[in-house]
């Protein structure tokens, strides 16, 4: 398995480069096996042509008579040319620089006895043409052939039509080769338009990669699942909202209309009165912790650790809690030796509120609520345990989002908006620390707190909002 992305361009373009090159050369020798000939009947027309030339001097000057005048024809540096007479007589006209025609004598003897001949592709690398003719009663053989010159054309064209197909070819394979490689982008790219419409379902189908697309594609997929939870969170976060404060209005509204009945009895007013002020209470104290939950995933939220006592801190949270607690005959265990931390005193105190608060909301009247503190060299571990309902496992990786409630029914059997939870685990995080929830349904919730004893700097840039710092 290739696994960088830069090994996998390298090979595939080399491949490309190697076939192309292949391709060429069995395609050029194909294209020369169609034109061969006819490129060879050419040059025999072409030197048939300049033999009758010839043939015209000869019969005007004389054998002899005639070679004065080959300099004078334009075409004489194209072509080497030999004449051989009945009686053996060989002479040679080759063009400057170049060898002699060489044909055996039973060519010349053929051609002397009146034929013409014309070399074919399997009869050597020159094409000879031989011609015959008269003078005086005496026979002779004209054997012409193309100068070096001239089959150099043939060459340099062989040459050029070589580098030309093995330019389409390598363009050919080079294209293919981009498109396979490009392939995957062009894939991705069509992904981000389809998330761009709400589209999040997309699978690459890409596992077994193990280059940079490979690495990329896996990247894109987490990319796209975490998109999907948080727009499932926006959408679950507007619908919650919506609830949250359609509920209370509705109260209000309704009992607002009945007040304007003037045979309502004053027992009834009262009562009516009494809903609409805690219903008006439920969305300030709703609105308040909205805006505390943004004001502390912002980087404007005031943060000022000092060293104080946590477990003086604990037992005020306690004591501000009693009415709930003690109205359901909740017992109230505490273990809280003297411990001091340096932490936010306002924000960790809102921590122990909710936290408690919680707990006495969903554990039954008789119930038990323990508080403890537990101290290590550097850290400290507060636990909040109750013997409540409990949270099933489906919704406990979900308890501290915002408006998450374990009910679904959004009755108002319990009261509250969902975002205590979501500023404790805010507010931990903020301190550098880790917040965690054991629980089983019917046996009771265990929610754990763990700090750093020490001062810790708040770091803005590294805790985006809405982050964690685990669970």
């Amino acid at each position: 398995m290739i696994k960088t992305l830069y090994v996998r361009v390298v090979l595939t373009f080399l491949g490309a480069f190697i076939l192309g090159q292949i391709g060429s050369f069995f395609l050029t020798l194909g294209v020369m096996a169609l034109f061969t000939d006819q490129y060879i009947a050419s040059n025999h027309r072409s030197s048939e042509a300049f033999g009758a030339k010839l043939i015209q001097l000869y019969g005007q000057y004389g054998v002899d008579g005639a070679e004065p005048y080959f300099q004078t024809m334009d075409s004489r540096l194209n072509y080497d040319f030999k004449l051989a007479d009945a009686g053996g007589t060989l002479r040679s006209y080759p063009a400057a620089g170049e060898v002699s025609i060489v044909v055996s004598d039973s060519v010349i003897s053929s051609v002397l006895a009146g034929e013409t001949y014309r070399s074919r592709r399997n009869e050597g690398t020159s094409i000879i043409t031989g011609v015959p003719f008269n003078i005086d009663s005496h026979r002779y053989a004209l054997l012409i052939k193309p100068s070096v010159r001239v089959e150099g054309r043939l060459v340099m064209w062989i040459v050029l039509l070589s580098l030309v197909i093995a330019l389409i070819l390598g363009s050919l394979f080079t294209l293919i080769a981009a498109r396979y490689i490009v392939k995957p982008l062009r894939v991705m790219k069509d992904a981000t338009r389809r998330i761009a419409k709400g589209d999040f379902d997309i699978d690459f189908g890409w596992h077994k990669r193990r280059d940079e697309i490979g690495e990329l594609a896996q990247s894109f997929s987490d990319m796209t699942r975490d998109i999907k939870q948080l727009e499932q969170m926006r959408s679950d976060f507007v619908s919650n909202v919506s609830h949250e404060i359609q509920t209370p209005l509705t109260s209000i509204s309704g009992f607002s209309k009945a007040l304007r009945h003037k045979a309502l009895k004053e027992e009834d007013r009262s009562r009516y009165l009494d809903i609409i002020q805690a219903e008006s209470e439920r969305l300030s104290r709703m609105s308040e912790n909205l805006l505390k939950l943004a004001s502390l995933e912002s980087d404007r939220h005031p943060f000022e650790p000092r060293t104080y006592d946590l477990d003086e801190q604990i037992r005020r949270a306690v004591v501000a809690c009693e009415p709930q607690w003690s109205g359901k005959s909740i017992e109230l265990e505490l273990d809280l030796p003297q411990i001091k931390i340096c932490a936010d005193e306002d924000q960790m105190s809102q921590v122990w509120i909710n936290l408690i608060g919680n707990s006495i909301k969903f554990t039954p009247e008789g119930g038990r609520i323990a508080v403890s503190i537990r101290q290590t060299t550097d850290r400290i571990e507060v636990a909040v345990a109750d013997t409540g309902i409990g949270i099933s496992a489906a919704d406990r990786g979900n308890v501290f989002d915002r408006f998450f409630k374990a009910d679904r029914s959004h009755t108002n059997r319990q009261q509250g908006s969902g975002l205590g939870l979501a500023i404790v685990k805010r507010i931990v995080t903020l301190h550098s620390g880790i917040v965690k929830l054991e629980s089983e349904p019917g046996k009771g919730t265990t929610v754990k707190v763990n700090l750093p004893s020490f001062s810790t700097a708040r770091r803005k840039r590294e805790i985006p909002p809405g982050g964690s710092a685990g669970s």
